[in-house]
């Protein structure tokens, strides 16, 4: 059988398409405004869908691929049938492979490797007559990375540029009745070379494929340009049309009541406009995303698109939209599913869009390439702004040849360039929530992204141009004239403000990326948007990103886990390093997301007299009022609700503040904490949240006096001390405890017979490394961190009498090699009660980089699993990543407080602790409480456990339990792609006291 033989289109940088149609807005041709309002675009006589079973085979290159599959009488029914769209790899075809920046293949461009994957689908469809004197088109919404098309064996057209839509018309190649289409697929074509975003390397027809069928004479391209007058009291539509042919045209446009604002009609002859005026517009915004209807009637054809009425405008450095300054809390966002890939489902695009809202997100970067056409609409509809992003980064060949900017200033390339701004600007320029062209990302900068932003301000002049590959440190052109705004990726806190303090800074500062929400973090998020909130030239950030990018799989022993980078035997790869998002694969908010919310709320409460129950309400959003919320209140004393209310809050404008007054009474003193918290929550149901959806809330420690407790009466409370070789026996009432001299720390810890102990207790400075600490770990494993284990040099009874036996140790903490990490001195001291009082002053080496934690590991038998505290929770908290707890008591288990992070790492911690307790189900254990906050974790994981584990399926549950109770966890940070840890931050202290009271309980006692 003859092997195919084609032009080599894949490898040819002067032909991006062969026979593709020119690029045009989105739309669906409808029988009427009815069917077009509703976008059921199966409903639709002038729509066939593709999707569906193919017949498919592979080929690990193309030079297997034989010649004639395509014709009429090929016979493919012993091909697999695999659903379209999907990605052929998770499908089980070729290899995942998971890759950062190092292209997976030589960089020579724009050759790719001679053995190059290929997918060949093959299917029949029907074609009624009612379409016989139509002009048919099938448009392929995304294919990757190239496609060669045949109908009934006659070959149509190539196209490349994985995903933007590529549309032919079929016209001469099909018939009424039965057709053959038939589609080559290449894994890698010289496009490949520009796609090298961050993202697993999937391949195939991935986005919905379908038939237009279209009046010879029709509407081709509409492009809908809004403009507002300078008061913003009156807008008109200008509906630029192009046809093939000569058509007749109405342009309606309706409100959201479906009452006629406009009406006109046009004669249209290959081009066309009208112009619509509307008095008193409603305002599009991300918080009221009030929208209009307009239809676009010509011949048996309708037209639907939605109008947003809003401006965008940078003045003296500052971003408006509506003349209203306005800041950018945003996310930047893959097309990405754990199961299916790159194909994403509509209902998927909008679990995640109410998510986003329901955490306070009002911004959404499509990194790095335009989403699937439906994705901007849902914007519209549901309030988003989003910054339109073309398929295109080429970071590769920095690592590759040392030149970042080696592609942007080849002539060659710059078809390939221009053409991707082109046909995302001509899909997505109707839509309302794009407010910002991106030039693509991490491609340097040179002439061929000033040609890409020349062309996007000579056919859209309306939004603002965006591209952080500008940045003096990626050293490209300095000529930014054509850019609009400055960009930065992962510029500290530091950084911004100096920009914005910096008067010779003329534009405003936009950045793309922040925050790096990879594992347990972010840890920096208040840092950044204190000083956001300060500069008006600061417009904000997308944190990245928005999801972790694993793929469900299971192991050998068919365990479901999420995958990462080299986990298919995928070379070269870049690990977890795909698993850097807010939110899980299957969309489950990690501690992260909560504290963003927290943080970019739209609303602050800030304390003015709290003994007479005045606050003050802030509103920081930015064109609506308060009125669609409602304030709840609470007061506790420990936990333990005293009294509650609500508060109907008045019309707090956009950028305004009110004080009120709760109805609340304050005590002069207490045994617990007073603590106030207030909640703003939603009034009604809104099409993203339910009524009694919390938008945010704080707390506030009222002015009350603590008082202190009654003194606990100790019945019979002589202590008996025996010595027993490198042992003291001490024992009380109802209890016995074993301390080892020779190693200086208690072996025992019992209560009505009831061991609580079940390893010796020790002082412990490691923690798992979570992700944002990939770059520090290395210096914490050189210097032993991880293995430090205690040394004695002294053990002595420092005091003794009936009641009462202190002990003092002198120690070191310290691996092998090198000097002892630090050196300490424990207090230990034993009262009647059996309760053990531990005081620890630690010196730390000078010269060390900060540890991570310093505290008591305290491992409990099997069977404690019970865990009440007052702290930070009910989810983990940090020193750095805790605002979005609540001080409370709360009760819960071991398991509970474990968080499945796709890369085990150091999780489940709660700062701000005053007291916990870890029991068994009789309500025996251990109760641990400090004369100061401290940070305590109760896990069934060491933190060597989850250290060596890659994967959570790897994890041995152990039957016992391990608490920690640390003076100090280091902060959690960004690091793992962002600026260091904040010195405030770390556990950097070259000396501090740590006091913890460890008191054996029997809750029936209590």
């Amino acid at each position: 059988m003859m092997m195919i033989n084609l032009p080599k289109y894949w490898e040819d940088l002067n032909v991006l398409h062969k026979n593709r149609e020119a690029a045009r807005a989105y739309y669906i041709p409808f029988a009427d405004g009815k069917s077009a309002l509703q976008q059921q675009r199966g409903r639709s006589p002038f729509y066939r869908t593709l999707n569906g079973n193919w017949k498919f085979k592979y080929h690990e290159s193309i030079q297997h691929v034989e010649d004639g599959f395509y014709k009429t009488d090929a016979d493919v029914s012993g091909w697999d049938d695999l659903l379209v769209p999907s990605c052929w790899q998770v499908k089980g075809y070729d290899q995942l492979h998971y890759t950062n920046v190092n292209y997976p293949f030589p960089c020579d461009p724009p050759y790719v490797p001679n053995a190059n994957p290929t997918g060949l689908y093959v299917r029949e469809f029907n074609l009624s007559k009612d379409w016989e004197d139509k002009q048919k088109y099938i448009v392929f919404e995304g294919v990757n990375s190239c496609f060669y098309l045949w109908i009934n064996g006659t070959w149509v057209g190539y196209s490349q540029g994985s995903r933007m839509p590529a549309e032919f018309d079929i016209s001469p190649y099909v018939q009424a009745g039965k057709n053959k289409i038939a589609v080559m697929v290449l894994k890698w074509c010289d496009g490949s070379y520009i796609e090298d975003q961050d993202i697993w390397r999937f391949s195939g027809i991935f986005r919905d494929v379908y038939l237009l069928a279209r009046s010879p004479q029709h509407i081709r391209d509409v492009f809908n340009r809004t403009e507002l007058s300078e008061n913003l009291g009156s807008a008109t539509v200008t509906c630029e049309l192009e046809s093939i042919g000569h058509v007749e045209a109405e342009v309606k446009l309706t409100d959201a009541k479906g009452q006629v604002v406009a009406s006109r009609t046009c004669q249209v002859d290959g081009k066309g406009s009208v112009v619509l005026e509307v008095d008193q517009p409603q305002l599009w915004s991300a918080e009221a995303p009030n929208l209009y209807h307009l239809y676009i009637s010509s011949g048996e054809e309708v037209f639907y698109f939605t109008v947003g009425f809003r401006t965008i405008e940078i003045s003296e450095g500052v971003f408006y939209i509506n003349h209203v300054p306005v800041k950018l809390k945003g996310v930047n966002r893959h097309d990405s599913h754990p199961v299916l890939g790159q194909t994403v489902p509509i209902n998927h695009m909008i679990a995640d869009l109410k998510l986003m809202k329901q955490h306070n997100i009002n911004t959404i970067r499509a990194s790095h390439y335009p989403n699937d056409s439906r994705f901007l609409q849902l914007c519209n509809e549901y309030g988003f702004y989003v910054i339109d992003e073309a398929d295109l980064e080429c970071h590769g060949v920095f690592h590759a040849v040392g030149d970042f900017n080696m592609l942007t200033r080849i002539p060659e390339w710059r078809p390939s360039f221009v053409e991707r701004a082109i046909r995302m600007v001509e899909r997505d320029k109707n839509h309302p929530s794009v407010i910002i062209w991106s030039m693509g990302n991490e491609s340097g900068y040179d002439e061929n992204h000033m040609a890409m932003a020349r062309w996007t301000k000579s056919r859209d002049a309306s939004r603002p141009v965006h591209y952080e590959g500008s940045d003096p440190r990626h050293f490209g052109s300095p000529d930014v004239e054509v850019l609009d705004m400055e960009s930065r990726m992962y510029s500290s806190p530091a950084y911004i403000e100096e920009y914005a303090k910096n008067e010779n800074s003329k534009k405003p500062m936009f950045m793309c990326e922040y925050s790096h929400a990879m594992g347990n973090g972010p840890g920096d998020l208040k840092e950044y948007w204190d000083v956001i909130y300060k500069y008006p030239k600061l417009m904000g950030g997308c944190v990245w990103e928005w999801s972790d990018h694993g793929i469900l799989t299971t192991s050998d022993k068919g365990i479901p886990y999420f995958a990462y980078g080299g986990d298919f035997g995928d070379e070269p790869n870049d690990g977890n390093f795909c698993i850097d998002g807010l939110v899980s694969p299957d969309r489950v908010p990690h501690t992260g997301l909560l504290e963003l919310k927290k943080i970019i709320a739209p609303v602050l409460f800030e304390a003015v007299d709290l003994a007479k129950g005045v606050i003050r309400i802030n509103n920081r959003y930015d064109f609506i009022d308060l009125s669609h919320l409602r304030l709840f209140w609470k007061i506790e004393e420990e936990g333990a609700l005293v009294e509650q209310g609500y508060l109907e809050l008045s019309s707090i404008a956009a950028h305004s503040s009110e004080t009120v007054e709760l109805s609340y009474h304050c005590p002069e003193a207490a045994v617990g904490a007073y603590i106030l918290t207030v909640s703003c929550r939603l009034k009604e149901d809104d099409q993203w949240g339910p009524a009694g959806h919390e938008v945010t809330f704080e707390q506030f420690q009222l002015p009350v006096e603590r008082l202190a407790k009654e003194a606990e009466v100790i019945r019979n409370n002589e202590i008996r001390i025996e010595n027993q070789k490198d042992q003291l026996i001490i024992e009380g009432f109802d209890f016995r405890h074993v301390f080892d001299t020779y190693n200086g720390t208690f072996v025992s810890i019992t209560k009505h017979g009831v061991e609580m102990l079940n390893k010796p207790l020790g002082f412990n400075i490691w923690r798992a490394p979570i992700d944002n600490d990939r770059k520090v770990k290395r210096q914490w494993f050189e210097e032993g961190y991880d293995r430090a284990y205690m040394h004695v040099y002294k053990t002595e009874v420092t005091e003794q009498d009936d009641t009462t036996i202190a002990i003092s140790v002198r120690f070191s903490l310290g691996g092998y090699i090198k000097p002892p990490l630090l050196h300490g001195t424990a207090q230990w001291r034993v009262i009647g009660n059996g309760q053990v009082d531990l005081k620890v002053d630690v010196c730390v080496r000078e010269d060390l980089i900060f540890l991570p934690r310093f505290g008591l590991q305290v491992t409990m038998p099997s069977g404690t699993e019970e865990v009440e505290y007052f702290g930070n929770g009910p989810h983990e908290s940090y020193i750095d990543k805790n605002h979005s707890t609540s001080k409370g008591k709360y009760l819960t288990t071991v398991d509970d407080l474990f968080i499945p992070y796709v890369m085990p790492q150091e999780n489940g911690s709660h700062d701000g602790t005053e007291w916990v307790s870890v029991t068994n189900e009789q309500g025996m254990g251990l109760k641990f409480t400090g004369p100061q906050s401290f940070s305590f974790n109760a896990s069934h994981y060491t933190p060597e456990d989850l250290t060596n584990a890659q994967h959570t399926y790897e994890l041995q549950r152990r039957e016992e339990t391990i608490v920690h109770l640390d003076y100090k966890m280091s902060g959690v940070g960004s690091n793992s792609c962002g600026p260091e840890l904040l010195e405030v931050y770390r556990l950097d202290e070259k000396e501090f006291t740590f006091e913890i009271a460890i008191a054996p309980i029997f809750k029936e006692d209590e």
